[in-house]
């Protein structure tokens, strides 16, 4: 699906990323204080820091603010889990990495993740479909590394557990924010992260023991 494109007036490309980082900023803080429909383009740009004029060289309508935060949280993200399959290492402390690190990113944009939830409702319906593949690619990058650990022998999954984990990795990190509420009363992100990552593996070594005993009745 092609990248939904966001006009600008300027064409400075580094000050519209500028500009637009100081929207993402601003509009975060007033979508989760209002919610999106009672914020105004008004309330978003002085919250940025700059003028109402200034605010529309830059994007056309309020519901692109929401899309430029929606995409921001998935292109961070992304970002970080391709530093990781890059290496292609296809090993458990790869893959145990890559969860820690995502994780990590969860923990820097909790509030972003929070807003994009509440919100993502009030996207228009050819930004919508977007997001939600950026949501599917991540869990794709996952399955992708634990691909990997199959085909060198590190683990011993099927096809359906393979894509089971790798979204339920996506959800453990985003519990991180939904929750925290609770979480981050009981536990700090390195206990989160060595706590949930423990889970999972045990979770993994069930599942590749139950895969082997299959294929031993067989």
């Amino acid at each position: 699906m092609k990248k939904r494109e966001v006009q600008a007036s300027v064409k400075d490309e580094r000050l519209v990323q500028r500009r637009r980082d100081q929207m993402i900023k601003g509009a975060v803080s007033l979508f989760k204080e209002k919610g999106f429909h009672r914020t105004t383009t008004r309330e978003i740009a002085k919250a940025a820091g700059f003028s109402i004029g200034t605010l529309y060289e830059y994007i056309r309508t309020k519901e692109d603010v929401l899309y430029l935060v929606c995409d921001s949280i998935y292109e961070h993200v992304s970002e970080r889990l391709q530093q990781d399959l890059e290496n292609k290492q296809a090993t458990l402390a790869s893959l145990k990495l890559g969860i820690a690190n995502y994780f990590r990113v969860i923990d820097e944009m909790q509030e972003e993740i929070l807003v994009m939830y509440q919100e993502a409702k009030s996207l228009t319906k050819d930004a919508l479909p977007y997001v939600l593949k950026k949501e599917n690619e991540m869990a794709a990058m996952f399955e992708e590394l634990i691909i990997l650990c199959v085909e060198n022998g590190e683990l011993n999954l099927t096809e359906k557990q393979t894509k089971i984990l790798s979204h339920t990795i996506i959800v453990e990190g985003q519990m991180w924010s939904f929750r925290r509420w609770a979480l981050q009363k009981l536990y700090t992100l390195d206990e989160y992260i060595e706590l949930q990552t423990e889970l999972l593996f045990t979770g993994i070594s069930g599942m590749s023991q139950l895969q082997k005993k299959g294929s031993m009745t067989k």
